[in-house]
């Protein structure tokens, strides 16, 4: 099973960018801590991080055929990306959406997730701990819907 883990923008900063709402664990400690779980659950992970939208869609197309699952955090992309729905919903790969606070107990504008339709399921406000939920989440679906590596499933236009 491979999933494709992806980060959106400023989540590099992670540790440094405002730790009382975010925590202290820097990204790369978390995606660490996640590989171990990958290991546990005998999933091969793959990371991508980019502050470009264009460059998280054209990750989520190139995952077609290659990748079972999407484990997507889009930063401050989620309130507006219409680009990273549209891919989502184009692939047709089951994906979780993965956020460390709960956007909905933040300012008002954070409440609204535009590429919630395109997800089969969100995970949010448990901070770092949020990845590894969402990925044992992710391994379930998949395994329930007896998911091969690299299978390619057709756009349900349903949000998955």
């Amino acid at each position: 099973m491979r999933v494709l883990v992806l980060n959106g923008p400023n989540l590099n900063l992670l540790g440094q960018r405002e730790p009382e709402v975010y925590g202290t664990a820097t990204l790369d400690e978390i995606l660490a801590d996640l590989s171990q779980e990958g290991i546990r659950l005998g999933v091969e992970l793959t990371f991508f991080q980019s502050n470009h939208e264009g460059a998280l869609v054209d990750r989520i197309q190139q995952a077609r055929g290659v990748f079972d699952g999407l484990l997507l955090n889009p930063g401050g992309l989620t309130h507006y990306s219409i680009s990273l729905l549209d891919a989502l919903l184009g692939t047709g790969i089951p994906a979780v959406e993965v956020h460390l606070t709960n956007p909905s107990r933040r300012e008002p504008f954070r409440s609204t997730s535009v590429v919630a339709r395109g997800v089969t399921a969100r995970v949010e406000g448990f901070g770092a701990e949020g990845y590894r939920l969402a990925l044992c989440g992710l391994v379930h679906l998949l395994e329930r819907m007896g998911s091969g590596s690299g299978s390619e499933r057709p756009a349900s236009g349903q949000g998955n």
